[in-house]
Parts: structure tokens; sequence; C-alpha cells
């Protein structure tokens, strides 16, 4: 009868423990990862926060999809992560009406506000702004200029803190 050597033993107990220990972490992250990515498929919010964002001319073509739409969008930097926008863009209601065609986008819009806009026509677009030139004026700001919100002392911003922000909503040292 042959008999194990104890630190072997001990060693394959160790080893066994490690990879239990490793396996349990890494389904540990993947679930924390994959819950934070579902939820934000749905509460993703905009880039630029409280209407203070940046309008950009976006031209979508009948041939791209939501991938590449996604990929455009981020190179703009109206949003943060493309592969995260092809998740959003299939599970809107707008998914089936985005119309090709030149959009004007802002910052400070959600991606469900971006779909809306990209699925009304043109002429609907018109109707809806009622002559407004860019989505931005008409965004939650309500047409008030960056300066005009931060001094209004109702947003509750601290003057001293915006006193240092470009016109791009970037802090200045």
């Amino acid at each position: 009868m042959k008999s194990e050597n104890p630190i072997l033993a001990i060693l394959g107990i160790i080893i066994k423990i490690v990879l239990i220990v490793v396996v349990i972490g890494a389904i540990y992250k993947g679930a924390i990862y994959f819950h934070e990515f579902g939820y934000r498929i749905f509460d993703e919010p905009a880039v630029s926060p409280n209407g203070l964002g940046r309008t950009v001319t976006v031209n979508i073509t009948e041939d791209m999809s939501a991938r590449q739409i996604g990929k455009l969008l981020e190179a703009k930097g109206l949003i943060r992560d493309a592969n995260l926008f092809f998740f959003q863009y299939n599970a809107s209601e707008y998914k089936e009406d985005v119309k090709p065609g030149t959009f004007e986008l802002s910052s400070s819009m959600t991606v469900e506000e971006m779909m809306q806009v990209m699925a009304t026509p043109p002429e609907e677009m018109e109707q809806i702004t009622g002559g407004i030139d860019t989505m931005q004026e008409l965004g939650e700001n309500g047409g008030l200029s960056e300066e005009e919100i931060l001094d209004d002392p109702e947003n509750g911003y601290q003057d001293e803190y915006y006193e240092g922000i470009d016109g791009e909503g970037e802090v200045l040292p």
C-alpha cells in the first residue's frame, strides 16, 4: 500500500482552494459588470449634465447599422460607449423608426432623446420645435445660456466652482 506524501496532499488542497476562490471572484466580478451594463442600457445619463452640452451635426445614411451609428455618435462625443448604444438602440421603441438624414444632436441629450430626434421626420421636427434652430436651444435648459443657468441660484450651482469652466464644459485649472 502506497502512502501519499502529506506535503503534496496539502499542496493539492491549497491549489484547489485557490482555484475555487479565483473562479468565484471571476463570477462575482462578471455579475457586477453585467448588472451595471444592463442598468446603463435603460438609465444612461447624457454625456453633458443639466443641458450644458454642445450641439453637433450628425449625418445618418440609409445603409448605416446600429453599430455604425453608435461609433459615429461616440466619435462625435455624444455618447460614451458605442457598444452600449447598440443594446440601447435594440431595446428602444424607436429602433424601427430611425430615419437617414442630417440631425442636430446635443451631448446633453440622452440616447433615447437622440433616437427620438432621428426617428422624427424633418417636417414634424419643425412643428415640434416651432422653428428653433437646434435641439440644444429646445433642451432641458429651456433656451437659457450656460451663464444664465450658472448664475441662477435656484439651480444650486456655486459660482466659485463654475468660474473655471470653458465653453466646452471642461474645468479649467
